[in-house]
């Protein structure tokens, strides 16, 4: 039933519609299409994304910032960061940001999940939504409480270790910071390695661990390069899509659900064009209200603050890469599945209280083993590496907003960075706990020089200005279709729009508050658990066990 033409098939009609072929829609269209009975169909704007790059970890560094693959969303400027706009790279193919982010795979703490349930988000709490985790994993160290065996994702180590990052470690310890082995186990704290979302050394991208392997399935259709412009609501019903191609505009029809998978600004943004979000902007675009709803609204995301160090050439890919040498041996490593090209971003992560009183980390710190000014920007000449540090939980909060129907005018994304003072102040914190560890009396040999921001830069309001003028995202950006029990809410917890029936939302858009870490294996989590939702649902009602939910039609299985 693969791929699916829409110029052909005008008229079609399937039981469940995904927008969004990224990190949740591929795991939802694989999920749903387990049950033989249901039809499924998964739009997805960008191509399929067949080039071999997107399989080479250390490639991420050459594909993010493509217009091919990247959306390259832009923020509005922002006072808090020196009136800058931002770039925001979102994935623009079949997986995603998951085909070409630094694959680091982090779930988050405890507590963040237990404070959703805590809010009203029931079901949510950390222990039940670990089998979801659990069930999406392929841990390459075996199965245990935290992690699972046999799962379509490939979670695996990282193989080439890093002298200097060694040394690193050490020094950590003795300043009292535990190495951690797990930051996904019992406990975040500490410093160590990170694990990547990986197979054999290759990215393991949810579209080849989840969609690649199932689309010999007859029920399941995907169709690329379609952009939606809207769903179709008539009396409090999602009905279908209207999708944008080269021809015109054409239709496709939901006989069960529609779920929006585009992420933390695409989903807004469909929402909006379809007449659901805030009065106030769905009018300023001409477009009718059909229900009123924060959508947008509650983004939040995490800002990096950056320092560099000059260390030895053996220790940076700065220098490294200049090799003919280099390249030839990461090119034969990389066939048996190691070697240089295996690195995606940062190898040495840490989770750190910046004040030691607070009861969990506060900051992430991400090592990378080279420098450039820019994620994308040609790395620097000098043997370098970067340190990431960046506020886990902040209390900055922004909107995307729709500036236009017309879909070539970019939104209103304004993240607001840093508009809280207590953001950059922890993010100081982190710079003054990254330094007192990298001039540690161990690493005098291995690290001469801080090179940005410098030594000199010491005061709060030097290293302020410095962060507001110098710093970006990393990449996480997620709430603008919270999930809740309130009048804040745009989704209750089992992730069906407020007010909408047949309309779902499953991505990072449904976090009530960004998690303590990256995100992506929250997201690939949510569809998970959202899958078990929707079915659980249909098995319901076909046990009769239950009244069927005004977000259910009443269809045969």
């Amino acid at each position: 039933m693969h791929p699916f033409s829409i110029m052909e098939n005008k008229s079609a009609h399937f039981d469940y519609v995904i927008i969004g072929g990224g990190s949740a829609g591929c795991v939802l269209a694989s999920r749903l299409s387990e049950c033989e009975a249901h039809s499924v169909l998964l739009l997805e704007a960008g191509p399929a994304g067949s080039h071999p790059l997107l399989s080479i970890p250390a490639a991420y560094y050459k594909i993010l910032g493509s217009k091919r693959y990247d959306w390259k969303f832009v923020t509005s400027p922002n006072p808090s960061t020196a009136n800058r706009s931002l770039p925001l790279p979102r994935g623009k193919v079949l997986g995603g940001s998951s085909a070409i982010n630094g694959m680091v795979y982090i779930r988050g703490q405890r507590d963040d999940f237990d404070e959703w349930k805590n809010h009203g988000d029931d079901g949510w709490g950390f222990e039940e939504i670990l089998p979801y985790f659990r069930k999406s994993e392929d841990q390459e160290r075996g199965e245990s409480h935290y992690h699972g065996v046999g799962g379509p994702l490939g979670v695996s180590d990282i193989h080439l270790k890093n002298e200097l990052f060694d040394e690193i470690c050490n020094a950590a310890n003795a300043l009292g910071i535990p190495f951690n082995e797990d930051f996904n186990g019992s406990r975040q704290e500490g410093i160590g390695y990170y694990q990547l979302t990986a197979r054999r050394g290759r990215r393991c991208s949810v579209n080849a661990a989840f969609l690649q392997p199932v689309l010999h399935r007859s029920n399941l259709a995907t169709s690329t390069g379609v952009f939606v412009l809207r769903v179709l609501i008539a009396k409090g019903r999602a009905m279908g899509v209207e999708v944008l191609t080269p021809k015109g505009n054409t239709v496709i029809h939901s006989d069960r659900e529609i779920i929006l998978a585009a992420g933390a600004i695409g989903s807004p943004l469909i929402l909006q064009r379809s007449g659901v979000g805030a009065e106030k902007v769905l009018r300023s675009c001409g477009i009718l209200p059909i229900e009123i709803l924060p959508v947008g609204e509650n983004l939040q995301d995490h800002y990096q603050a950056r320092i560099v160090y000059r260390c030895s050439k053996k220790c940076s890919v700065n220098t490294l890469s200049r090799s003919y040498a280099w390249w030839a041996r990461g090119a034969v490593e990389y066939l048996g599945g190691r070697g240089a090209f295996t690195l995606a971003a940062a190898q040495l992560g840490a989770f750190l209280r910046t004040p030691g009183e607070l009861k969990r980390p506060d900051v992430q710190l991400h090592f990378i083993p080279f420098s450039a000014d820019a994620p994308g920007a040609p790395l620097h000449k000098e043997a370098r590496f970067t340190v990431s540090i960046c506020q886990l939980r902040p209390l900055s909060y922004g909107h995307v907003r729709l500036r236009s129907l017309d879909p070539s005018v970019a939104p209103d994304i304004q993240p607001n960075y840093l508009a809280n003072e207590a953001d950059a102040r922890v993010l100081m914190r982190g710079i003054h706990l990254a330094r007192r560890l990298l001039t540690h009396s161990q690493l005098a040999g291995h690290i001469p020089e801080e090179v940005t921001p410098s030594s000199d830069m010491q005061s709060d309001e030097q290293l302020s200005r410095y962060i507001r003028s110098t710093g970006g995202t990393i990449f996480h950006q997620c709430g603008t279709c919270k999930m809740g029990a309130d009048e804040t809410a745009v989704v209750s917890p089992d992730l069906c729009v407020r007010g909408i029936s047949g309309l779902r939302v499953a991505d990072a858009s449904i976090m009530p508050s960004v998690i303590s870490g990256n995100t992506n294996a929250a997201v690939i989590m949510i569809a998970e658990k959202a899958a078990s939702l929707i079915r659980g649902e249909c098995r319901d009602l076909q046990a009769g066990a239950n009244t069927p939910p005004k977000h259910i039609v009443m269809l045969p299985c």
